[in-house]
């Protein structure tokens, strides 16, 4: 079956080509040179962007075995193209090596020997000196291998980022654990309980990367203790609009260092999918998506409530 999963997977994936010029509205496609290895990306820039107006940018991390172009699509509802076009926020997604990350663990892009955080790091620079980007709101959020690719970035490149959402993954037991600084980053993680490609509750390896990582709890806890918020969280349910066999609760964890905050949505019932997605894969494979959220407006509601100042702000 881990076999068929990864196969399927790979079906996933689309081409990518090269593109000098990034149009409003559309997604185009660019590329840069990281040493001798040219690394490429989607950026979309929203109708109202303008170059005397600086605007947040969301790093959108695809999943293993998929690609940049699938994080632009990946919601039933609003998508981050929407959200793009109302709040006017520039988004790029890069794409791994292989369809693949080096999130600290054994996976492909590891073995290949790809830096992906100095990826991410010279993507940064090269888009800040192209477009008005305000370097106190810039974000990033992944699923599965982009997820702890997240939460890596949460950990090395925290002094430019400020807030990362990661959605069906942890974090490495060993790396990034160790690599993380002492800067406070606010962060949300989002969860299925019945995810069976990285199991909520923790595990030794997934499909495509050797390596433990730790539980939801684990991963909430340490940055709870990382960021110093208050150790008594505030627990909500959230309705059950959907009647899809998913139940969801939000566990809120605030005053934080700087402002941060550590949030978790708990799917109970839910799987190894985007909340409020696609049921990309049968959920003999991949699980229950849920339709009791949208995962995008989540998260972007989340991020926009945080800058690099350590300030709470609204748009």
């Amino acid at each position: 079956m881990k076999q068929l999963l990864t196969s399927l997977l790979l079906l996933l994936a689309t081409g990518i080509s090269r593109a000098q010029e990034m149009n409003a509205g559309r997604e185009t496609r660019g590329w840069i040179t990281i040493g001798q290895r040219a690394r490429s990306f989607i950026l979309y820039v929203p109708h109202g962007y303008s170059p005397s107006r600086k605007i947040p940018l969301i790093i959108l991390l695809h999943g293993g075995g998929a690609t940049a172009a699938s994080m632009f699509h990946i919601s039933n509802g609003t998508d981050f193209q929407t959200i793009s076009e109302r709040d006017t926020v520039l988004l790029v997604a890069p794409q791994g090596i292989d369809k693949s990350w080096n999130d600290g663990r054994d996976t492909k892009a590891h073995r290949a020997g790809v830096n992906d955080v100095q990826f991410v790091a010279s993507l940064l620079t090269y888009l800040q000196s192209r477009y008005a980007i305000d370097s106190s709101r810039i974000y990033a959020t992944g699923i599965s291998n982009g997820g702890f690719m997240a939460s890596r970035l949460g950990c090395e490149m925290g002094r430019r980022l400020a807030a990362i959402a990661v959605v069906a993954a942890t974090m490495g037991v060993d790396t990034p654990l160790a690599t993380c600084g002492t800067h406070a980053m606010p962060v949300l993680y989002i969860h299925g309980t019945d995810d069976p490609v990285v199991p909520f509750d923790g595990g030794v390896k997934t499909i495509g990367a050797e390596g433990a990582f730790v539980s939801h709890r684990q991963v909430m806890d340490d940055w709870v203790r990382r960021d110093g918020c208050d150790r008594v969280p505030v627990v909500t349910e959230l309705p059950d609009q959907a009647a899809d066999g998913t139940h969801i609760t939000e566990t809120d964890y605030t005053g934080g260092r700087d402002g941060s905050e550590v949030t978790g949505y708990v799917i109970r019932g839910g799987g190894h999918t985007w909340p409020g997605g696609k049921q990309y894969l049968p959920r003999v494979f991949i699980g229950r998506v849920s339709g009791n959220m949208n995962g995008c407006e989540v998260i972007w509601e989340f991020f926009r409530r945080h800058a690099l100042n350590g300030s709470n702000i609204t748009q």
